[in-house]
């Protein structure tokens, strides 16, 4: 998805060349000839939609400087390049000191603008997310920091807001990689607990023979091994929350112990002579039908009442698809970062792909599938090849290593290297073999550059792509690259 600028500059003229520049680079714009419409604009409702702000300092009116200052203690996540015509150090030093990330002195080269306006949103894209990150870990998080806003992920967050007003133990169930845990962190940060430690448990993934240790805790010399004292999950939580994850993979006998601590609000450490009181908000979560594993006898009947008290279920991903842009855009901001890449998004036919697929890995497996696709992506927008396992079309390669494949394959085998347009009869060669031939030969000429193929054959990429399948190309000797 194209990011927005919003270009604030009282001379029209200076508007439609900062408009031209900057829409030729891949961002769309909003204008504003004062102080008073760019603060309306970036400040109305909808002015999320703004990513970052070209601010002239010199405007009749509410200036640069006074629309910066207001800006910025409204909306602090807003990145703004400040333009200035005189270059004075001062009015520079007071830009910045008040927040702005960069300035440019007019007039200013094309290429001075886009670096300027590239570097400010990977700033901003990293200030976003270790911002996030340290709500995770604080225990911070809320639903405003969740991405997506579907139909049933509102009824998600309707109920968790509610649900994170009292101490009621909650039960998020959904399938895996939907974001249960996600969703638990959020009913902290909501909840009065916030900012207090959240400490999660996999409840699928502890030796049984240590699980009672683990959660309760132990006494030194309480058993062979105990050599120092261990508080156990529900006293490092609390003053928390306690999420247990995939909680009905608890053994029975483990059961009994958590139903009492539910009762009592007291542990007994493996050892202790007294029970430990401890005041922890439980909330877990399964991928499971308990009321099925009720039936069998696998899970204790009281004990899912227990926890059954405020059940929240989140839908998969295939049925919150409006929100697979969004997860996009996030997960690829988030990479980006973590890189150091520069992916700026996906192209239109990718977007669709991604959107009818139908995700049984929910937005663990999306996340995952973008990460791989940044990896592999030689260009700047992922395209469908770069998700080799939806797509059914090979990851590309780079062009050194072509070369190389090539050499080693030995590509001239002496014969003419050009397709044939008649047949051992003398006669026409069909449309179709021709095209193929033309194609096959055409990647081979270009190293298989797909961008340049397709603009030498006057097609579409995604056009050349559907032909490549149609004919049954065989690229695996000579690997495409995607520019």
């Amino acid at each position: 998805m194209a990011k927005t600028v919003l270009i604030v500059d009282d001379d029209p003229t200076q508007r439609r060349i900062l408009q031209a520049v900057v829409e030729k680079s891949g961002f769309s714009t909003i204008q504003a000839a004062d102080g008073d419409a760019a603060l309306d604009i970036a400040l109305a409702k909808d002015g999320q939609q703004v990513d970052l702000m070209l601010l002239d300092l010199v405007m009749p009116g509410r200036d640069g400087m006074d629309t910066l200052k207001e800006l910025q203690s409204h909306r602090t996540d807003l990145p703004v390049i400040v333009l200035t015509g005189t270059g004075s150090i001062d009015a520079v030093v007071s830009a910045m000191q008040a927040g702005a990330r960069d300035f440019l002195v007019k007039p200013a080269s094309p290429e001075r603008i886009i670096v300027s306006l590239r570097n400010a949103l990977e700033i901003n894209t990293l200030v976003t997310e270790v911002t996030r990150l340290k709500k995770e870990t604080s225990g911070e998080l809320t639903f405003e920091d969740l991405i997506g806003n579907a139909t049933s992920m509102r009824s998600v967050v309707a109920m968790g807001e509610r649900g994170a007003k009292a101490n009621i133990p909650i039960l998020i169930t959904g399938e895996s990689g939907v974001g249960k845990e996600v969703v638990a962190r959020a009913i902290q940060g909501a909840s009065e607990r916030s900012g207090k430690p959240f400490i999660t448990v996999n409840c699928g993934a502890i030796p049984e023979n240590l699980v009672e240790s683990i959660l309760f805790g132990h006494e030194k010399g309480s058993f062979t091994g105990a050599n120092t004292k261990h508080l156990g999950k529900f006293q490092e939580a609390s003053g928390g929350t306690l999420f247990l994850d995939e909680v009905g993979e608890l053994p029975l006998d483990m059961q009994v112990k958590l139903l009492r601590v539910l009762q009592e609000g007291e542990v007994d450490p493996i050892g202790s002579k007294r029970p430990v009181s401890v005041d922890v908000r439980i909330i877990s979560a399964t991928n499971r039908d308990l009321a099925d594993h009720v039936k069998s006898g696998s899970f204790r009947e009281d004990l899912y009442y227990r926890l059954n008290v405020f059940p929240i279920e989140i839908p998969a991903l295939r049925d919150r698809r409006e929100d697979i842009p969004a997860l996009l855009e996030h997960f690829i901001k988030r990479f980006n970062a973590q890189e150091r890449l520069n992916v700026r998004g996906a192209s239109t036919e990718t977007l669709e792909m991604l959107k009818t697929f139908d995700w049984p890995g929910n937005v663990r497996q999306l996340e995952n599938s973008i990460f791989r696709a940044v990896i592999l992506s030689d260009g700047h927008t992922l395209q469908p090849q770069d998700f080799p396992q939806i797509s059914g079309l090979k990851p590309v390669i780079p062009v050194q290593e072509t070369a190389a494949l090539r050499d080693e394959a030995g590509s001239d085998d002496g014969e003419d290297s050009a397709f044939k347009i008649m047949d051992r009869d003398g006669h026409l060669r069909s449309l179709e073999e021709i095209e193929r031939d033309l194609i096959e030969f055409a990647i081979e000429t270009y190293s298989g550059h797909m961008s340049e193929v397709a603009r030498r054959l006057g097609i579409g990429r995604s056009t050349l792509y559907r032909k490549v399948r149609e004919h049954e190309l065989d690229v695996d000797n000579v690997r495409v690259v995607n520019e």
